[in-house]
């Protein structure tokens, strides 16, 4: 899928737009086209260079809304035209949160978002 995007190349750099090829989705996930999203302010940090674990290149702007177009094998929750809000850190699924369905307030955020 051909889509634009945002590219920052490097620290204290503006963004340039490009054309850029996201390949399918593998086994257990989906392809999301983004609709409508912003820069937020963690955004903001790792295009001022402040964040040790942001790395270049980057698309900036993980807080968004879409809608599925092609999902992976072994999907079962989701399926093509679904609307869907993405959150970008992945859950430990173990922690007190993750297993009372609130993943979103993972206390292993560092353990599982990695670097960048």
């Amino acid at each position: 899928m051909k889509t634009r995007a945002a590219v920052a190349w490097e620290a204290k750099k503006p963004l340039t737009i490009e054309t850029i090829e996201i390949g399918g989705p593998k086994a257990g996930e989906v392809l999301v086209e983004i609709m409508a999203t912003g820069v937020c302010h963690t955004d903001a940090y790792t295009l001022d260079g402040l964040d040790s674990e942001g790395k270049f290149p980057a698309i900036l702007g993980h807080e968004g809304a879409g809608i599925v177009r092609e999902v992976g094998a072994g999907v079962t929750g989701l399926k093509v035209g679904d609307h869907v809000i993405p959150l970008y850190t992945p859950e430990c699924r173990q922690c007190k949160t993750c297993l009372s369905q609130r993943s979103n307030l993972c206390t292993s955020i560092r353990a599982t978002q990695g670097q960048g």
